[in-house]
């Protein structure tokens, strides 16, 4: 296939068209963002090593 442009114009009109045309299939196809960090992970419960104090009986 031979395209004959006579005009400026039309030739630039065409080489846009070509360029979006390739840049549209390129890059990474979804939202662009950065991914968050991981969780980090839960802390486990400590348990008391030493028991409450009993309670007096004074205090009744």
């Amino acid at each position: 296939m031979i395209l004959i442009v006579k005009s400026s114009s039309a030739l630039n009109i065409g080489i846009t068209a070509v360029v979006f045309g390739l840049l549209a299939g390129c890059g990474q196809a979804g939202p662009l963002y950065l991914p968050k960090p991981p969780a980090k992970p839960a802390a486990p419960a400590v348990s008391p090593t030493t028991p409450p104090p009993p309670s007096s009986p004074a205090a009744q």
